[in-house]
Parts: structure tokens; C-alpha cells; sequence
């Protein structure tokens, strides 16, 4: 089957296969595009340090958001019993040898609803655990992603719990469940409701936009204090429509950029949903991030690849990392950069999560600025 098909029919199953043919595949089928080139960025060797008792290791990392460079924030999928006897090669996260996945590990593999939101440094040392939140995503399989509001002097962090149809805000300091968007357990597509939320991004005046998502086909848009406006977009490939709404994305013109997946594109619409433009010729968007200059990044994942474009859709600079290396990633799922130039990435099947830091030589039109 051909790659793209498997992308919109069979990915997840996909991923719980060994993928370096996959890998290749995708390659093979989906060459780079104008203006790619080598990665500008080196990883940073043995940064996240880890903080499982023994013999637990890292789960799945779907997501992480930087509030600065002492406050970066990690979610995990809880976290995994590492195999026993340990394969050779085995190290401190769970996709470490080829043929494990920590998005899909074997039948009967226990998963541990703990640590599901922590916080490290830039060095890579934890800072704080929310372990108080971890009963929230008892009985799904955990987060999806988190966001901070740039707007926000409060800094309220934002965590999607797709599985029980909700999306959390906390107080910065974790000690507080400020409001929940959405129904508990209950999906529907209304007001009220939201069905397998993925993602969640902000306007200049405090409204937000949810990627509704996965059983709905919408963007829905809310107030500050979570009061519907209004919702665009339905089931389809025309403009307009969406195919596994993914992620949001707003910048500061209060254009909204949407990941529509499976649809292999970005939708760009304005502030009330109206239609701007599509940038097609994708592969499995995954995430979007505008910086302070306005460059639109998009994190390609069918292979992984990615790509920065400007906000009319010129693709301007891409590199690929799709693999099990030092560096590489089998499914960057969210990423987020601090003010030094660092950036961070959250791998949803090797599950870990890396920093990288610009290359001595590294041309400024290639590395991403600081993040909105």
C-alpha cells in the first residue's frame, strides 16, 4: 500500500511496527521540496535526565511547551514497566531498541498514570512534578499536548486530556484547576462538547481556538472564560473541510493556521473562520509554531521533516530527522523553543523528549527565533 494511504487509514497501526522501512519509504515517495538542506541544530546528548523509579522508564511524550528557559513543561502518556529481561541496547527510554514503541508497547506491557506533568530546567534537571494531576487521565492513554497563552500574564498552562473529551488549565504553579473546556467523558459536536480535542492556540484578545479534532471535524472557537462564539469545518478534503484536525496555530494578525492531517496540508483562515489559504504537498502535519518574526514552523512526520515557511505559504528552509539516532525522531509530535535559540522536541513513539542547539556556523535564516 501506497505511503500516503497508509497515512490516512492505518498510522497507528503503523507505529506499532518496526519502521525503518517505513522510513525510507517515506523518503523514497515524498523527496524534499525547494530550499532543503542540512540540519542547522545538534542535538544535546543525554539531556532530559531521568526521574522514574527503577524499573520504570519514560512512556509515550506527546507534548511540551517552553515557559523559559527554567520552566519547561513535559507530558507523558504515564509511564512504562521496562521490559524484562532488559534487550540489549536497552537504555532509559522505551523505544531505545528497534521493535519497541512506547506509543504501542506489546499486549499485557503496564502502563503507570504517573508523572504525567512535570517541569525541567534548560539543563535538563526536573524542577517539579504535578503529580496531584495525574487522576485526571486515569484510564485513557494520557495527554495529547499543553500550551501556555502568550497573552496570559498568568501564564496558565493548558493540557488536552482527549481521552475524557476535555482540555485543562492550571495555574502556572500547578496548584490550581483554573477551568476545563468541554464536557467530562461526554463527546458531541455542540456548544458544550468538544470529541477528541488535539490542540489548543490563542488570539490578541484572549479568545482561543481548539483543534476538535479526531470524532469532530472543527475548529471551535471560545472567550476568555471558555464561552462558545463559534465553530467552522466538517468532515472532507474541500477547503474549508478537515480530515484530522491536529493542531492550531495563531499569529499576530489573528490569522489562525490549522494542521489538517490526514489531509496531508495547513488550512490558514481568519479570526471568524473564513478561509484564507491552503498549503498542500505535506505529509502528516503534526504541529505548527509561530516565532516572534512571524516564520510559520510545521513539523512534518511522514518522514520527519521540518519545514519553516512564511505566512503566505512560501516554503522557505526544511531539513529532515526521521530515525531511532542521536538527533532523530520516529514521530515528533509538539515542539517549543526558548529565548537562548534552543529548541525542544516531544517524540510520541521512541517516547522521549530532546533539546538542540544551534551549530557554530549556523546560517540565522535557518533557525527558528524566539517563540510568540
Amino acid at each position: 500500500m501506497h505511503a500516503s494511504k497508509l497515512s490516512k487509514l492505518a498510522f497507528s497501526a503503523l507505529l506499532l511496527a518496526p519502521s525503518l522501512a517505513f522510513s525510507q519509504s517515506w523518503t523514497d515517495d515524498y523527496p524534499p521540496k525547494a530550499n532543503h538542506g542540512d540540519n542547522p541544530y545538534a542535538p544535546v546528548v543525554n539531556w532530559l535526565k531521568p526521574i522514574a523509579e527503577p524499573g520504570l522508564v519514560w512512556g509515550s511524550h506527546p507534548g511540551l511547551v517552553v515557559d523559559n528557559a527554567e520552566r519547561i513543561f513535559i507530558i507523558q502518556r504515564g509511564e512504562l514497566h521496562a521490559p524484562d529481561p532488559l534487550p540489549a541496547g536497552f537504555t532509559d527510554f522505551y523505544g531505545s531498541v528497534p521493535g519497541l514503541n512506547a506509543l504501542g508497547p506489546p499486549e499485557g506491557t503496564k502502563r503507570e498514570m504517573q508523572n504525567v506533568i512535570f517541569i525541567v530546567n534548560d539543563e535538563g534537571e526536573l524542577v517539579e512534578k504535578w503529580n496531584q494531576w495525574d487522576y485526571l487521565f486515569e484510564g485513557t492513554a494520557g495527554p495529547h499536548k499543553i500550551a501556555i497563552n502568550p497573552y496570559d500574564p498568568e501564564r496558565k498552562v493548558w493540557v488536552v486530556n482527549d481521552g475524557r473529551q476535555q482540555i485543562h488549565a492550571f495555574s502556572n504553579d500547578g496548584k490550581e484547576l483554573v477551568m476545563s473546556l468541554g464536557v467530562w467523558n461526554e463527546t458531541a459536536n455542540d456548544e458544550t462538547h468538544l470529541g477528541r480535542p488535539q490542540d489548543i492556540a490563542f488570539l490578541s484578545d484572549g479568545s482561543m481556538v481548539v483543534a476538535d479534532g479526531l470524532t469532530n471535524s472543527r475548529v471551535i472557537k471560545f472567550d476568555k472564560d471558555g464561552k462558545y462564539i463559534t465553530a467552522w469545518g466538517s468532515k472532507g478534503s474541500a477547503e474549508g473541510q478537515f480530515d484530522a484536525v491536529h493542531a492550531v496555530a495563531v499569529d499576530k494578525q489573528d490569522r489562525v493556521y490549522v494542521a489538517d492531517r490526514s489531509n496531508d496540508r495547513v488550512q490558514v483562515f481568519d479570526k471568524d473562520g473564513k478561509h484564507l489559504n491552503t498549503w498542500p504537498e505535506l505529509n502528516f502535519p503534526n504541529h505548527i509554531l509561530i516565532t516572534e518574526n512571524q516564520d510559520v514552523w510545521v513539523i512534518d512526520n511522514q518522514p520527519v521533516r521540518m519545514v519553516k515557511f512564511d505566512t503566505e505559504g512560501n516554503r522557505l528552509f526544511s531539513w529532515d530527522m526521521h530515525g531511532r539516532g542521536a538527533g532523530e525522531f520516529e514521530e515528533l509530535h509538539e515542539f517549543s523553543v526558548d529565548e537562548n535559540g534552543n529548541w525542544y522536541g516531544a517524540d510520541n513513539v521512541l517516547g522521549r523528549s530532546l533539546k538542540f542547539a544551534p551549530k557554530p556556523n549556523a546560517s540565522p535564516e535557518q533557525l527558528m527565533q524566539e517563540k510568540m
